[in-house]
This record gives C-alpha cells, structure tokens and sequence, in this order.
C-alpha cells in the first residue's frame, strides 16, 4: 500500500498541500479540520475524541501522543486470516513536549456490509514544526482504502460525522454473517508507467447452480464494464474439473490517472461478497537527481559571464498557456512538455480565503437517525452567511439547527435519514464552500425470532417475529427457498409496527418445513410440523349383485371429513368419466356408476389419503345370454361366400354364466366333431366353419343359447356364389378400315351374382396371343374395337364378370378382315386449257391402305349444276387427265376420286371453276444450273442437254452456233412442248462454241446461251533445255506447248534417265512453274531429261526430251574435259574458276518483326440476358505477345469466379457467368508489352432483374444493391 504524501514546507514556514494526479493533472487537497464522535474501538481503549479548529489543541489526555492506536479489526472477512491490505493512513508529526496527530489521507466510505464493525477516527492537524520528526501511524480497516492517487477524487474524501453519541460507544455492534464466494481475491499492487498488469479473483461453484455475477469498480460508483477498450480488458473462464469461476481484470499500458481504489463485488442471489484492493502506478526511476529549477535556467554565452540569470520557472508559473511554446523558443526549452509535467506535480500555494477561516471537510458521514454537525469558521464573523441543500437554501426547522460560537457558525443535522444524503454548501459574501454528507443505513436486527410449530391439518398457523425497526422489510423463507406471497399464494404476510406474521389459514402435511425470516441485519428459523388426525369409519362398504346394465353406488361415511381419498378395482385406480361419477361430500364418499358392465365386477377398495387404513367391498355381476349378430356387420344377417373357399364365421355372445351353444341346419344340428362343416364355442364368441363351401351349403343357420339366466336364439343366412358361365361366341356385323363392330348375348348363368361387365380379347387369326382390349368393364352387349391393321384377318371373344370373377372364354368369332378405302388424291391443279380441253394433274392419296389403289374416277360439271359426269369410262392410273368434247367459254369444276376394293374414297374437288378458252403465256426459258456455266466434255464423249421453257401456245424454238444455223449432221436438236434437247453424240474439238436458243410464242420471244466446250490431251512443251549444272543440281527451262487441249494446262510432270540405261523415273508431279531445278543428282552420272504438259483431261501423249545431257562431275574436274556432251551456262549469280563453279551468296538483313499491341478487332456495346451467360471478344496484334488485362469500370478483374478470360492467337475472351444488373457497365481490355499498350472499351447492359434476396445471395455489397434497387425503380417510372 502507498504511503500518505507527506506535507512540503514553504519558505515562510506554512505548511503546503500535497498534490494527487487525477486524469487531468494535480488537484489540491484542502486542510482537513472536523469534529468527530469516536467510534466504539475508540472507545473500547478508553480514548477521548480530540475536537480541532485548525489551531493548536490542548490535550485531553495525559498522553496526547496515544491519541489513536493501530490494530487488526476483529472480524476477519471471509475467513482469511491475513490482514487486510485496505486501510487509511495518518501520519502523526510530534514536536519536542507534546505531539498531535494530523490527518493526510481520508478514509473512503464502505462498499460492503462488512464494513459496519470498522471506523477511523481522524485526529487533530496541527502545523507542522520539525519535518525530520516526523512519525508514521496507520489503521487498517477492511475494504476500506484509498491510495495517494486517489485522494483527488471526490468520491474518495471522507471524513466522520456525529453519527453516535459517546454514551452508545458502549454497545456492542452485530456484525452480519459473512459469505464466502471469493475464494481468491485480488490483491494491491503497484505497477509502472507503461506496464501490464491483471487482477484475479475465484468464485467456487460447487454449491451454485448458476454462474454469479462479478462488478468491478474504480472509487465507489465507476463501473469498469463500460470502460473496457485497449486499456482494460475483463475476462472469464470456467473450470469444468474444479468447478471454480475465474474472473481477471487485464490493465493494459498503464497511465498515472488509473492508480487509485479499486473494489470486486461477486453476487449470487442472496449471497454476495465484495474485496477492495489498491494500485499504484509509479514513474520509470532516473539514475539520478535532476534539479529541476536549474532545468529551467537559460544557459549564457560564455562571454556574457557578467549577465544576470533568468528564472524560466518562474516565468512559466506566471504566465498564460497560450503563451508556454513562444516562452521555451525564447529561451531554449526543448522539452517543453516534459517540463509542463512536472510543473503540474509541483505543490501550489493554496490562496487563503477572505471570507471562511477553516471551511467545510470534503465529505461527512453519519449513521442514519444520528445528527450530524457541520462546522465552518469566519475570518469575519458580521459577514451573512446561508447554508444550501442540493442548491436549495436551507431554512431553520427543528431539523436542521443553526448555533454560533464566537466565528464559528454551525448547521446541526437532527435524525439523519436518506433523503439529507446530498452535497451541502455554505456562502459567505462571494465566497463559497461545499461537502457532501454520506447517510450509512443500520441493518435491521431481529429482536424477537420465530417459535416451532406443531400442530394437524387443516388448522391455522402464525408465525411471528420482531424486528429493530419500524417499517422494515424482512423476508420469509421455506427449507431455503422463498415463500411466495401473491394473491393467489396460500401464504399471507403482515406486519405490526416492528412486528410481522406468516399466516397459513388451512395448513396441510405440506406445510411441515424449516421456515426462517431474514432481515438485514440477522436471521431467526424454526419448524412447523403438520400431522393428520385419527381415523373414525361411521359407515363401511358393503357387497352387492346387480344385473349388467344396472347402476352401481358404494357409499362410506368417515372422520375428519375433509380428508380427501382414492378408489380401487382389483388394485387399479379408478379415474372418473363420463360413466362412473366419484363424490366426496364432507364426511360422505361415494362412487356411482351410471350402467354396469361385466368389467365392474371385483373387490373395490377406498383408501383415505394418508391413511394406511382402506375399506373393502365386492360387486357381482350376472347377465342372461345374448348373441351379438349386430357386430357381424352384414345387410340382413346374410353371409355371401365363393364357392371353393374357406367360411369362419365367428359370432360374439355374452352371458353370465357362459352359455351352452347349438347350432343347427333345418332340423339337423351341427356337431364340434364334423369333417367338412363343423360348430365350435371359445369364450365369449362361438363360430361355423365351412372347409370347402359347395352350392349346397347356401341356406338358414340357427343358433341357440341356454344359461341359467334364459335363452336367446338367432339365424344366419348363408349365400354361396360362383363365376358366371361362358357367354356365346360373338358376331362382327360391320367391318372398317381399322375396326369393326361386335354385339354377343349375356350367359345364360350368371353365378348367383348380377353381371357386371365384359372383357374382350381379340387376336390375329394366324396367332396364338390374345390381347385384352378394354381394361374398364364393357356394361352393355355390344363394342367397337379400333386400330387394327389393315388386311390383316383377326379373330374376337368375350369373357363375362361378376362380382365374384372373370367367366371362362365365349368361343372365337368368326375370322374377318379390316379394309378402308384410300385417302382423297392431292395437289389436284390445272396443268392445261383449250378451246376444247382442260387438263388436270395431281399426286396419289396419302394414305392408301391394304387394298391397295386400283385408279382414278375424273368428273365434272357445268358450273352451276350438280350433275357431274363422269369423263373416264375407265379407270386411269395415271397422275394427269384431258377431259375432251367440252364447249368453248363454259366454266366446269372437275373433282377426282382414287378407287380400291374397299369402295372410292372421298372426292378432291377444284377450289375454282375452270374457263374453257386458250389463255397466250409468254415464254419463258428455265436453264438448268449446270448450264448456266461453261458445259465440258471430253473428246469423244456424248452431249445431251435438256433445256426445259414454258409458254403457250406451244412455242417456236431455234438453235444458234455462233450466229450460225446448227447443221443437222453435226448436232442433233429434238423439241417437245416443255423442252428441246440437244443431242451429240460423239464430241468433237470443232462442237465447242456458244449455242443461242431462241422461243417464241407470237411476238413474245425469250433467249438463252449456253457455252460448251470440248476438251482433249494437251501436247508436249516446246522446248526443253539445260539452263544450268552445278554440283549435283541441274536447272531446266521450257515453254508451254502450243496445243493446250482446249483446256489450261494444269501443271506438269518431269523426268529423268541414266544415259547408260534409259530407264525414266519421275521427279515431280503436277508441277505448275516453267523452270525448275533438279537435285539429288549422282555424281558421276549422265542424265536425259523429258517433260509432259498437263491439263484436266490428263498428261499428252508425249514428252519434250533435253537435246543434251547433263553430266554431274566432282568437285576440282575441269568442265573442259566433257564439254561436247554438257551443257554449261554462265548466269549473273556463278563464276567460272580453274575448281569449278562457285555460288555467290548475298547479305539479307532479317526483317525486324515487333510490333506495339494493335486491336484488329475492337470490343462492341452488348446486351446481356440476366442468368445467362455472357461473352466479350477482341482481337489484338502483338510482337513479341502481349499481356492481357481485363477492367471492369476501370477496375482491373482479378480472381473473380463470375469471370472467365480466354486468349488464343491473339483473340481475347471474357466469359460472364449468369450476369446479374450489377455486373452491367464499361468494360476494358488493355495489352501490354515492351514497345506499348492499347485498350478497348464497351459498355455491357444486362437486361432482367433480381430480387433483393437473390442479390444478398450472390454476395452483392449493400450499398451496390441500394444503388440497382434504386435504378430499377427509375426506370419503371420512366416506362
């Protein structure tokens, strides 16, 4: 803990004030002066209280020095031994005969209650006249500590008031029951400037069911909760193991203003603990002393020796703040702040005041009900003084009383409750002093505790105790838990003055508990016992037999009469319900039951609730015999079953005792030991079983039972029932192309069941497959079955249903096939019309069937009538028509039918009618495609061309040849009404040409060319020579042939021979150029040449040979020694050497191919389909290749999953996946390389939108969705 900052002496021997640093600098502390009434310790150890005014005291005692003494308080705070690091420093200043105590620190008020056993009393404050005699003197309290740093805070300043009077110091003081939840607590400590430091404390949790709640507080009222940051951090953990809470409190960095008094307060319901604990923050130590007037001093030039000194401190000290940094550049400071600092912690003199002598203590406290004095003295006692209460004046009352003692002027406080908790001021002229007055509340004491209880149900409880005050409120407990006290609780609370009452008014056996009343102050318990009454039976149960169907009522009579109590058949409880009704009417309990049933009967008990005694009785119940038909559930007691199957039919009977059972057919009885048919009887049902049932068995049961109650009889009808019979085979009246009808007759036995439908089945008369055509029952006799094959003959039966099966098979009809006639004939149209004849054409029906099409029937009629005639007297099978013999200028309509074994099919009808009279058509010539190019043929193949023209009447047609008339030897020319055709039959070179056709329909004439040509071999080349020989190469020339074919030479075929052998081999095919070189030559050979033309007929007949041969020679040989037989050329590009021949090569500069990025293909503007995915493309031209950038609103695209980029030889690819409107804007794509850049924009509009949901979904930021919501709206305003 921190030592109490002692007092600094000024020159003229006033003491000065230390100063605490708070969170904005240095505050003063005001000279302490109070009266006190002593505490009980003080008291104890036979000491007076000591009253100062700010002078020197005379002492009260004969030994002024022992006027406070040290020791450990008597409670020890959740049973810890070890001394409280809480406390309040006094330093005790002795001069040479007598000494007197002066206070330095105040004390802080309690956090807790278990606080109420400690008090300090402060003593008096003398001036100070030896400061090296100085003695220190120290009281811990509990909890109960404030550090130097703190002194500066108002919360933190205390001082005691007249809160006792000397004459109740006596009394003992009851000190509450500790809690103990801390386990370990945080201690003091001190920490420096800067540094880390944590608090723990522990809380076990063995015996809570819940985690407690922790404060942590700085002075009295801080909570730190709400100040945690980087500084201050609070942290919890639990221990699953240990079951022990950890709360820590982290400072971090710590700073001069967060020393100070620092409490842990750990609650849990009504348990709660509390541990104070002190930090210190101290500053980094300097290795040594520093004067700090002398930092301030200005250093002089050395030359200035004479100069005088300049105090900067006490240029600081006096001047403004706005004017510190002009000052340190005057002067030189360089550590301004550093020197501000300490100015702050430096001591002030305190400026004495005009009005007030001694003013108010910081703060006062006082028990509550005590009085208290406060005391304030004047330097001059005429000035006026007022005293306020929270700013309000205060007024003279029996309250509050005012006295005078000479400068003195004291406000007395009488019986001091909570609301004089409150700041108080006094004003004297201008000048103003102020405290605050603490009210501390007493805890309640239990005067009188509560008394055990014994007593029955039913009766009435008071619990009773007596508590110190009036008014107070207590609170009740049961077993620990507390009682409930609302308006529907069986608990009522009340109080008297000081005493208060737990009423039961009807006590039951759970009431017995441990009830306690707590008080803050103490507790009191006791326990309540609840016994039941003694039993009396005024009326017991008695046994009854009662008919089934007959209520029931038991009835008892028993004492007490409240006593509730349950009801037992053979040992199971009965609940009430509809049917059993259970009464409970004082000393009366009955059970009644509206109708008995068999289940009633048993041994019924009553047991009275918590008794060990029951009452007994026993119930019998007969019934007369019945059978039960009801539950069989059938129409008329009537039992249908197929023949062939198993009949068990069980019947319920009833009767007490069981019945004997008979069954009988007619007159004869059905006996238990049949075979086939037999009666048996198992409790409460009896039951005939049929193995096999025949036709046989249909008929009357009777039953008959016999008990000593009576006798009841019933009859059951038993029907046997079988699949009907097969009906007749049916008959097929009417046949289509793909159905018939069938009719057939019902079976003449429908197996004692009505008919309820038919199937039919039909199959192909070769086949064996029958195939169900309905698969819904046929009700009537008659169907028509579809989609039948045509030609096909087919073969039908039919099967009769019941309610009990599908009847075996009819017989097949007899075989019929399906035959339809053909669809009508289509595309009927007018191919041609005369002043006599209309010509129609058409296609075939489209569907014509298996009976195939045997011909056409053509009519027709005069418009205007219905008699249609028939044209053909037999039928056509071809497509077209003439009808003949009709009048000039009438109008007919024609129609046509397609005819088959099956009948003639529907008509086709002209939409309009025709007019009998020649109509002139211009003509028309329709060259074939092919034609219309330049025709080729080869020599000797066959020409037949086949122009087709239109134009009517039938029109002139003429050839031409180059403007010549066509002989006929030559080509052969044959004309048709539609066409000429042009006929050659072995080609010849001299047929190629232009031919002219030429039709004409009266002065309408049409023209047509068409271009043929013939084409043979080629001939060989003209000339082939050897340009040049080196080393193994030889260069040949030739020119093109003169005779071409007819035809462009296509390229050509180069071979060579070995002189000595001759054999040809070919070099090169298809070779387009008139010169080439010829490489790969052996040396030492000699070598022929030949040459073939080429053209699309194929190579001529013959080749041009070389006159002369090459010979291929080694190197260093003189191309003298064969000059007869080689041919030697000398171009630009050789010289001739004694060595042979030597190639000049030329210097080539290669071509510089870089190149800056160029788009050959820019971007364009796109609209996009929202969900569907989207593309941007360019081209782009680069050298050496360029780096590809994408941007989206001049932000570059990087690793984003909505987009994919592509480039490949130089195409550049943005794929967008499923845009939304949030990816629409401008797009860039920008390459780079060495030599530069360029880019390309468009702008991507996607159409469609989402919603709100879908874009929070795709990851949208916000504010993007607020800005497209926003659009959207403003475009569908603007729409």
């Amino acid at each position: 803990m921190p030592e109490p900052t002692k007092k600094d002496e000024t020159p003229n021997g006033q003491p000065e004030e230390s100063v605490a640093p708070d969170s904005n600098g240095a505050l003063p502390l005001p000279e302490i002066s109070l009266e006190v009434s002593p505490p009980p310790e003080a008291v104890a150890e036979g000491k007076e209280p000591v009253e100062t005014d700010g002078k020197k005291p005379e002492p009260t005692e004969p030994e002024p020095s022992q006027a406070v003494v040290a020791q450990e308080p008597s409670p020890v705070e959740n049973g810890s031994n070890q001394p409280q690091t809480g406390g309040v420093g006094v330093k005790e200043q002795a001069e040479s005969d007598n000494s007197t105590v002066k206070e330095e620190v105040p004390c802080s008020p309690p956090p807790t209650d278990d606080d109420d056993a400690a008090a300090t009393t402060p003593s008096p404050t003398p001036q100070a006249e030896d400061a090296n005699s100085l003695k220190k003197l120290s009281i811990e309290l509990p909890n109960d500590s404030v550090p130097v740093p703190a002194m500066g805070r108002k919360d933190s300043v205390w001082s005691l008031g007249e809160g006792q009077a000397p004459e109740d110091l006596e009394k003992p003081i009851d000190t509450p029951p500790l809690s103990t939840l801390l386990i370990e607590k945080p201690s003091s400590a001190t920490v420096p400037v800067g540094g880390d430091i944590v608090f723990v404390a522990k809380v076990e949790a063995k015996d809570l069911l819940r985690k407690p709640t922790i404060k942590w507080f700085k002075g009295k009222w801080m909570d730190l909760a709400s100040k945690t940051g980087k500084h201050l951090q609070l942290k919890e953990t639990f221990d699953r193991f240990t079951k022990i809470h950890t709360f820590e409190m982290h400072i971090i960095k710590a700073k001069d203003n967060y020393a100070g008094n620092y409490r842990c307060e750990v609650s849990y319901k009504d348990k709660f603990d509390s541990c104070s604990f002190d930090l210190e923050v101290k500053e980094a130590e300097q290795a040594q002393s520093i004067d700090i007037r002398s930092a301030f001093k200005r250093r002089e030039v050395k030359q200035q020796d004479d100069a005088p000194e300049v105090d900067v401190w006490e240029i600081l000290k006096n001047a403004r703040p706005d004017q510190y940094e002009k000052i340190a550049f005057m002067y030189g400071i360089t550590d301004l702040r550093g020197l501000l600092k300490r100015m702050k912690k430096m001591p002030k003199e305190e400026k004495k005041s005009e009005a007030f002598a001694k003013k108010l203590e910081p703060a006062y406290q006082v028990d509550k009900g005590g009085k208290i004095r406060l005391v304030v003295d004047l330097a001059d006692p005429t000035v006026e003084l007022k005293w306020y209460k929270n700013g309000q004046e205060i007024r003279p009352t029996p309250k509050y009383i005012f006295e005078h003692k000479g400068t003195q002027r004291i406000m007395v406080i009488n019986n001091c409750s909570m609301m004089d908790d409150a700041a108080y001021s006094v004003a004297a002229g201008d000048e103003k002093c102020s405290t605050e007055l603490f009210v501390k509340e007493l805890p309640i004491k239990i005067v009188k505790g509560i008394e055990p209880v014994k007593t029955t149900v039913n009766e009435r409880i008071e619990l009773e105790c007596e508590v110190s005050e009036e008014g107070a409120q207590v609170k009740w407990m049961k077993n620990g838990v507390e009682v409930p006290t609302g308006v529907r609780s069986r608990y009522r609370v009340k109080s008297e003055g000081t005493k208060h009452f737990l009423v039961i008014d009807d006590a039951s056996k759970e009431d017995t508990g441990t009830y306690s009343v707590m008080a803050s102050g103490g507790t009191s318990e006791a326990h309540v016992q609840v016994d039941l009454k003694p039993l009396k039976i005024y009326q017991d149960l008695q046994d009854m037999t009662v008919k089934l169907g007959e209520p029931i009522k038991l009835q008892c009579e028993i004492y007490p009469g409240n006593v509730p109590g349950r009801w037992y058949r053979n040992g199971q409880l009965i609940q009430p319900s509809d049917r059993i009704n259970i009464i409970h009417r004082n000393k009366i309990h009955r059970l009644e039951i509206a109708t008995s049933s068999l289940h009633d009967a048993g041994d019924y008990t009553f047991v009275p609730e918590g008794y060990s005694q029951s009452l007994c009785a026993k119930i019998h119940i007969i019934d007369p015999p019945r059978v039960h038909l009801e539950s069989l559930n059938f129409p008329d007691n009537t039992v249908t079953i197929v023949a062939g199957n198993k009949l068990r039919l069980e019947i319920p009977i009833s009767g007490e005792p069981a019945p004997r059972v008979v069954w009988m057919k007619g007159e004869r009885v059905i006996l238990e030991s049949g075979h086939r048919v037999r009666a048996e009887t198992h409790g409460d049902q009896t039951s005939l079983t049929i193995e096999v049932t025949e036709r046989e068995d249909s008929g009357n049961y009777k039953i008959v039972l016999q008990n000593e109650a009576g006798e009841d009889t019933a009859s059951v009808k038993i029907k046997v029932v079988d699949i009907p019979d097969a009906p007749e085979a049916p008959l097929v009246p009417e046949v289509g192309g793909d159905w018939c009808s069938m009719t057939w007759e019902p079976p003449k036995y429908d197996g004692g069941s009505p008919i309820l439908g038919y199937f039919v089945e039909r199959k192909k008369k070769q086949s064996s497959r029958w195939m169900r055509l309905n698969f819904d029952l046929i009700k009537e006799t008659q169907f028509e079955p579809k989609k039948m094959i045509e030609g096909v003959p087919y073969e039908v039966r039919i099967f009769a249903v019941n309610a009990i099966g599908v009847s075996k098979p009819s017989e097949p009809s007899k075989a019929f096939t399906p035959l339809a006639v053909t669809s009508e004939p289509t595309m009927l149209v007018v191919d041609d019309v005369t002043d006599t004849t209309v010509t129609v054409k058409w296609r075939p029906p489209e569907t014509i069937g298996a009976a195939g099409l045997d011909g056409y029937l053509v009519e027709y009629c005069i418009e205007g009538t219905d008699d249609w005639v028939i044209s053909n007297k037999e039928l056509t099978e071809k497509t077209k028509y003439t009808i003949t013999g009709l009048s000039p200028g009438c109008k007919i309509l024609v129609r046509v039918k397609a005819l088959n074994a099956a009948g003639a099919s529907a008509p086709r009808t002209l939409q309009h009618s025709i007019l009998v009279k020649e109509v002139v058509e211009p003509p028309k010539i329709r060259v074939p495609r092919h034609l219309k190019m330049t025709y080729t043929r080869r020599v000797g193949e066959a020409v037949n061309l086949v122009v087709p023209f239109m134009g009517k009447p039938r029109p002139k047609v003429t050839w031409l040849k180059d403007g010549q008339a066509i002989e006929p030897t030559h080509v052969n020319i044959r004309n048709t009404d539609c066409d000429s055709i042009i006929f050659i039959r072995k080609a010849e070179r001299s047929h190629s040409g232009k031919y002219e056709m030429s039709v004409q329909v009266e002065n309408h004439k049409d023209t047509a060319i068409i271009d043929i040509q013939i084409v043979d071999l080629p001939g060989p080349p003209q000339a082939v020579t050897i340009e040049d020989v080196w080393g193994g190469n030889v260069a040949l020339v030739w020119t093109p042939p003169k005779d071409n074919g007819n035809a462009p030479i296509t390229g050509y075929t180069i071979q060579k021979a070995d002189k000595k052998t001759m054999e040809w081999y070919t070099c090169i095919e298809h070779y387009h150029r008139n010169c080439i070189t010829i490489t790969e030559l052996v040396v030492g050979n000699e070598y022929f040449f030949r040459i073939f033309s080429e053209n699309m007929c194929g190579l001529s007949e013959s080749a041009t040979q070389t006159k002369k041969s090459a010979l291929i020679v080694k190197e260093g040989n003189s191309p003298h020694d064969t000059a007869q037989h080689q041919y030697h050329a000398q171009p630009h590009s050789f010289t001739l050497t004694p060595t042979g021949m030597q190639l000049k090569t030329h210097n080539f500069e290669d071509h510089d191919f870089k190149e800056a990025p160029k788009f050959t293909q820019p971007l364009i503007n796109t609209f996009a389909i929202a969900g569907y995915n989207a593309t941007l493309n360019c081209s782009v031209r680069a050298n050496p290749r360029a780096k590809v950038i994408w941007m989206k609103n001049k932000m570059t695209i990087i690793d984003d999953p909505r987009y994919r980029m592509f480039s490949n030889q130089g195409v550049c690819t943005l794929e967008i996946r499923k845009p939304s409107p949030y990816d629409g804007g401008m797009y860039t794509c920008k390459a780079i390389n060495d030599l530069g850049e360029a880019q390309v924009d468009c702008k991507l509009e996607v159409k469609g939108g989402f919603t709100f949901y879908e874009l929070m979904q795709r990851g949208v930021p916000l504010h993007l969705i607020d800005k497209y919501m926003n659009e959207s709206k403003t475009v569908e305003q603007e729409k």
